[in-house]
């Protein structure tokens, strides 16, 4: 299990594709890794019980299998967001 202490340490970015300015590329990481940091889905584990998966995105389709009464998906403004557990 992760602990807070590990979820602290920003991880490092493998850019696999770019086609912006060095400068944006930074701050797109940058603010990447502060949301990284404010939410943890271990975070969720803890309370609820493992194992919780989190798809944050716009524009994507799923199709998953997950817990009876452990699922939701919603939008908050134009961003998608799919939590489940599964066993």
């Amino acid at each position: 299990m992760t602990s807070e202490k590990d979820l602290a340490i920003k991880q490092e970015a493998q850019i696999k594709s770019a086609d912006m300015s060095d400068e944006m590329q930074q701050e797109a990481i940058e603010v990447a890794q502060t949301a990284m940091e404010q939410f943890s889905i271990e975070k969720f584990d803890s309370r609820k019980g493992a194992t919780w998966h989190c798809i944050v995105g716009r524009n994507f389709g799923s199709f998953v299998t997950h817990e009876t009464k452990h699922f939701i998906y919603f939008y908050l403004g134009h961003c998608a967001i799919l939590l489940f557990k599964t066993q």
